[in-house]
């Protein structure tokens, strides 16, 4: 092995990983932390945390008017909001399909309506599109 050579001399700053300033630039200024900061919490507002839609409180509004006693665990609320989702999605894509079949470019309540009989079984679709009508006409004439 060769012995190793010696160093070469440092410039002015002598700390590994200093960089010279370049020629023809001025420094920029930095500004006292304490002077921007202020500036920056006043100047701001807030920042809102967007939080992920659900339908667990709309789930516990319907629980306490049919059994007011009772709760709900926060697992046993998931699974609930994961299948109200789940349907939601389904009736969705029912309903998408039916108005390219009939070639409309709008799902209107017929077509909800008509997703809704394929998809609930038996007296549950009775009873679904039987609320959806009384909701449809609620809405419309207020």
């Amino acid at each position: 092995m060769a012995p190793k050579s010696p160093e070469p001399e440092k410039k002015e700053g002598g700390k590994k990983g200093e960089k010279k300033p370049m020629k023809g630039r001025p420094k920029a200024e930095k500004k006292p932390a304490s002077a921007s900061g202020k500036e920056s919490k006043d100047s701001k507002k807030k920042k809102v945390k967007k939080g992920t839609e659900t339908y667990k409180i709309y789930i516990y509004k319907v629980l306490k008017q049919v059994h007011h006693e009772m709760g709900i665990s926060s697992k046993a609320m998931g699974i609930m909001n994961s299948f109200i989702n789940d349907i939601f999605e389904k009736l969705a894509q029912e309903a998408a399909r039916l108005a390219r079949y009939n070639k409309k470019p709008t799902i209107t309540s017929r077509e909800i309506q008509t997703a809704v009989r394929l998809i609930l079984p038996g007296e549950l679709a009775k009873h679904a599109v039987s609320e959806g009508t009384k909701a449809v006409t609620k809405f419309t004439s207020a």
